[in-house]
């Protein structure tokens, strides 16, 4: 069974999920951002949308992070 991110709100991210999920360009580390909802890849400066506790992986749906 997926596990998705609404089953871990209000805590960590599961490990193991955290260790599979990767930017979709440069196959980075994404960082889970609860309060926004979003998981950020920290190399691209892009933030990839959580829809419904899904990871939204799309670069067509991610926003540029500003420094």
């Amino acid at each position: 069974m997926p596990i998705t991110i609404a089953e871990t709100s209000g805590k960590q991210m599961k490990k193991k999920l955290q260790k599979i999920l990767v930017c979709p360009l440069c196959k980075g580390p994404l960082v889970y951002k609860s309060r926004q909802n979003e998981l950020i890849c920290e190399k691209d400066k892009l933030a990839y949308p959580v829809r419904n506790g899904v990871p939204v992986l799309l670069d067509s749906d991610a926003r540029r992070i500003d420094d």
